[in-house]
């Protein structure tokens, strides 16, 4: 195959969730206007969420939280927990008040956060990546989430998560350094090893803790104790 035979990469698939007409259609416009992404779907609450998603199975899943009749979340873990629809990609759309459903949203396992009033290039680029599974969507910002939620909470972090007695000395450093919002290049610099190395742990840690990204790591390593609020 010559180089003019190469094919063309296959657009990435997004549904739009929200309430908004105007939201959702504003996204929908900005998204096709964009090479390699191809919206497929929109849909105003859970429920339709879930049939489009079921139909078309997108790579991911813009998906406002608060909507009347079913909301984000549970159309977020109705996705997840459907083996068919299951490696769809959710990202919460936000505004950003702290409170426990943005903790769960990451336990029902939606892989990161963005504010409504997201720049669009930072939309384009998460949407990418989060595509991609190799990185946590703003990680400094789902952090302080979680943290507000765990400091909140009247239950106190759990001294242990299943899995995490499988863990290696270092496995344990690069959670933590994961869950304080470091990307794999960081990480690699604090602990004085190759980017490659980082990779090799985070992809051991996704599979020791049965975890499907680095939003679950994060929840993981708050609920185990391994990294504890305002610490």
């Amino acid at each position: 195959m010559t180089q003019d035979d190469e094919p063309t990469p296959v657009p990435l698939r997004v549904v739009v969730v929200d309430d908004e007409a105007l939201v959702r259609r504003g996204l929908t416009v900005l998204l096709r206007l964009e090479p390699g992404l191809d919206v497929v779907g929109e849909a105003s609450d859970g429920a339709g969420a879930l049939s489009v998603v079921r139909r078309e199975r997108p790579d991911v899943v813009l998906m406002d939280i608060r909507m009347p009749g079913t909301d984000g979340l549970a159309a977020t873990r109705a996705i997840m927990a459907d083996p068919a629809t299951a490696d769809t990609r959710v990202i919460i759309l936000t505004t950003f008040d702290l409170d426990e459903h943005v903790f769960a949203a990451v336990r029902a396992g939606a892989s990161g956060f963005l504010p409504k009033d997201t720049a669009p290039v930072e939309l384009l680029t998460a949407i990418r990546v989060v595509a991609r599974g190799d990185a946590l969507l703003a990680p400094a910002v789902t952090r302080r989430l979680i943290e507000e939620f765990v400091r909140r909470s009247p239950v106190a972090p759990a001294s242990g998560a299943p899995g995490l007695e499988l863990l290696t000395e270092r496995e344990v450093e690069v959670l933590r350094a994961v869950a304080e919002g470091l990307s794999n290049v960081e990480i690699a610099e604090r602990l004085f090893v190759t980017y490659a190395t980082v990779k090799t742990h985070v992809s051991r840690l996704l599979t020791k803790l049965h975890a499907r990204d680095r939003a679950q790591l994060v929840m993981l390593a708050y609920e185990g104790g391994v990294v504890r609020p305002g610490v």
